[in-house]
């Protein structure tokens, strides 16, 4: 057996009747809706990542192997591999699962995936690079990639760089779908934690063009008044 069929195998172990019923309902896999169509096996994060650190060092022909699988916790475990192995390499090794990331991110086709993922991956990767990358992915018509573009500024924002995270929020201001309203306003509130004033003239300027949920999202470490003042029609 190779490393991918004895990761498949434990994490079968470690699955629960219960999350198989959960998760489908939580991650939203019904007809028509984000999730449509992904598989669980029923396996909490906690226990993933266990067996992640455990097969750490298993090579890119595993890994493919494992995103390429219909079960969301074994596509799951091969980006939490990628995640250590891009804390733990150099340069060379960041380079790599930076590029088979985006060749494969019609595999990571969940929220949950993405936000796992993405900032460790992608932002980190580019943090002394150029980050055009992530405006290439805003425009794509997979709305994952979108989401991967706004939700790897965090890597930026913890190093007090904001400029991507409000330009990608205005690029992506009309965007159909409330996960990147979510992964929006979520961003611009971690930037905000950093630089209230501008978080604040941003979203006054914007409120009016923002969808309601980005705005909430955005403000929800402000003051009452403030939140009221910002949220007025």
């Amino acid at each position: 057996m190779t490393n991918a069929d004895n990761i498949i195998k434990e994490l079968s172990l470690l699955a629960t009747e219960e999350k198989q019923r959960f998760l489908p309902r939580f991650f939203k896999t019904g007809k028509g809706q984000y999730g449509e169509g992904d598989i669980f096996l029923g396996v909490i994060v906690p226990h993933t990542r266990i067996i992640a650190r455990k097969y750490a060092d298993i090579d890119k022909s595993d890994i493919l192997k494992l995103l390429n699988s219909e079960y969301h916790e074994v596509r799951l475990c091969a980006l939490l591999i990628m995640v250590r192995k891009c804390q733990k390499g150099n340069d060379n090794v960041m380079r790599e699962m930076f590029n088979m990331y985006l060749k494969h991110t019609d595999r990571i086709n969940n929220w949950e995936l993405v936000d796992l993922s993405a900032p460790m991956i992608v932002g980190n990767y580019l943090v002394d690079k150029s980050h055009d990358i992530l405006y290439r992915l805003a425009e794509s018509k997979l709305l994952w990639d979108n989401r991967i573009a706004i939700v790897s500024t965090i890597s930026f924002i913890r190093r007090n760089e904001f400029d991507d995270t409000y330009n990608l929020a205005l690029k992506m201001m009309n965007h159909p779908h409330d996960l990147i309203h979510k992964a929006i306003g979520w961003m611009l509130r971690e930037a905000g934690k950093r630089n209230p004033r501008r978080l604040y003239e941003f979203v006054d300027t914007y409120r009016t063009e923002m969808p309601r949920t980005m705005l909430r999202y955005a403000i929800e470490k402000f003051s009452k008044e403030e939140k009221k003042w910002l949220m007025r029609k």
